[in-house]
């Protein structure tokens, strides 16, 4: 392992490498403190253009993006009380109204420092899980992988909370996208409408261009606020001075709410499907029941630093399964498994054994991120937030929907994919107006067509034997770790309910 960090700290230190981290921090700053942007739009309409960059520059320029815009996100959060990226939006709680109390500084400093810290956390954890975790799978048969695709389902079932229905009808739908293209034992065309394009299935990359990128520039179109934008800027412009960084005692007190919410990060973000969403109201509730006698939404630093700490942990750690398995954690990290493909890589124990420089630069390329990312923060926080958050949106859109097209184009150089980006972008807004979830869409749509081949593998190998999947240790404990998924929260849900009907 020794001799593979070695191999994978050259390449990082390798001219294409460290501009492409240092340009996508730059760049996931930005997009992350524009509201209506995020990591995921940027990563999906950049993608296409990383077929010509080195590996290298490519990957550090998908990890800068990643570790920075959701640092980010609560630029806008604290100073307008507008979410840069949806999971900034817990952070506008409590930094908007410390914000008004002329501690805009204070707010900003307390959210840098708690990203950095939680991305630093999530990132040695990557170091350190991943690399175990791939060698572990390769003692995974088609009925464990098998498995751990329905562990991939139970996991967003089980965490969907009120949301299960929608969630479920997002799996049905990303299941009935993987099945389009040919069958993977028969050899028919299935779902394809005798169209051509549609017999190797759908391409995931236009398919994320489509759910990202189009949606957010229609919903751009649905509600401009540029003047609502510049009117609160206008009020805030007295009141910033610079990023104020929390002291010595001031990270003392928010120690423990550093170490529940990287905790709660890491977990969530290796669970599939789960998501940063999750991890950021999971922390800031934890806060909440851990300090009593703070009355939070009034500009208390710890409402802050708990969502803040828990997206940046969500970053590094939902890589784990996508590199060591080949699941990815969130839809972000779905976006490297695309750009992994684009350079002929392939994730699991063959990336680490044939590729350990390329793998182990990746790892170690979130751990030089976070690093770097805190100085960046500041000086961007400091001197141009408010200069970019003026960019009109009106410009900015036109720009992304050129590079949409543009991207999704130059995926084989097939303008069908021009079609599937739109069919994806209205599918996207429709899902976005009911509430929806897209995270568990993707996750189904990469995860189906894994599970139907090790489906077929597993009964070809075990002469249609349902048998298998108990009688394999590996497999059995997967599958009762989906049940607990499943099961755990109806119970929990059940308790409650018969304490709401006790109260009343």
């Amino acid at each position: 392992m020794l001799n593979n960090i070695v191999a994978g700290l050259g390449a990082l230190c390798s001219a294409p490498a460290l501009i492409g981290i240092l340009l996508g921090t730059i760049i996931g700053l930005m997009v992350g403190s524009l509201p209506g942007l995020n990591d995921s739009i940027t990563m999906a309409v950049l993608m296409p253009m990383t077929f010509g960059m080195d590996t290298e520059l490519a990957m550090g320029l998908l990890i800068g993006i990643y570790c920075a815009s959701a640092c980010g996100g609560s630029i806008p959060a604290i100073l307008l009380k507008i979410p840069g990226t949806a999971s900034a939006s817990v952070t506008a709680f409590d930094g908007y109204p410390m914000a008004q109390q002329g501690r805009a500084g204070k707010a900003l400093g307390i959210a840098t420092m708690s990203s950095w810290v939680g991305g630093m956390v999530s990132a040695i954890v990557l170091l350190t899980l991943c690399p175990f975790l791939a060698q572990q799978s390769l003692r995974f048969g088609p009925p464990e992988y098998f498995m751990l695709t329905v562990l991939g389902f139970a996991s967003v079932v089980g965490m969907a909370g009120e949301n299960v229905g929608k969630s479920i009808i997002a799996i049905a739908f990303g299941l009935l996208i993987g099945c389009i293209g040919m069958d993977p034992q028969t050899g028919s065309a299935r779902f394809t409408f005798g169209n051509m394009y549609l017999q190797d299935g759908i391409s995931l990359v236009p398919m994320l261009i489509g759910l990202f990128g189009i949606t957010s520039i229609m919903e751009l179109f649905e509600s401009f606020h540029g003047n609502e934008i510049i009117a609160a800027l206008k009020e805030q412009k007295n009141k910033i001075t610079k990023v104020e960084l929390p002291n010595w005692k001031e990270c003392k007190e928010l120690l423990p709410t550093w170490a529940q919410s990287t905790v709660i990060g890491n977990i969530i973000g290796i669970i599939p499907g789960a998501g940063m969403i999750m991890a950021i109201f999971m922390a800031y509730n934890q806060a909440v029941a851990s300090n009593p006698d703070k009355k939070f939404g009034t500009g208390v630093p710890q409402g802050i630093a708990a969502p803040e700490c828990a997206n940046n942990s969500v970053v590094g750690s939902s890589m784990v399964p996508l590199l060591s398995l080949g699941i990815p954690g969130n839809s972000s990290s779905a976006l490297f498994l695309s750009a992994l493909t684009i350079q002929g890589l392939r994730t699991g124990p063959a990336l680490f054994n044939n590729t350990p420089d390329v793998a182990y630069m990746i790892v170690l390329g979130f751990l030089l991120s976070n690093i770097i990312m805190l100085p960046l923060a500041i000086g961007y926080t400091s001197l141009f937030a408010t200069a970019v958050l003026r960019m009109k949106r009106e410009i900015l859109s036109g720009i992304v929907i050129v590079l949409c097209v543009t991207g999704a184009f130059a995926v084989k150089n097939n303008i069908f994919n021009i079609y599937v980006i739109i069919a994806f972008g209205l599918i996207g807004y429709f899902f976005n107006k009911f509430h929806i979830p897209q995270s568990p869409l993707i996750l189904a749509s990469i995860l189906g067509k894994m599970m139907e081949s090790n489906w077929i593998q597993s009964m070809v190998f075990s002469h249609n034997n349902l048998a298998v999947f108990v009688t394999r240790p590996l497999s059995c404990a997967l599958l009762v770790i989906s049940l607990a998924f499943i099961v755990i929260p109806m119970i929990k849900s059940a308790k409650d309910k018969k304490k709401g009907v006790a109260k009343a």
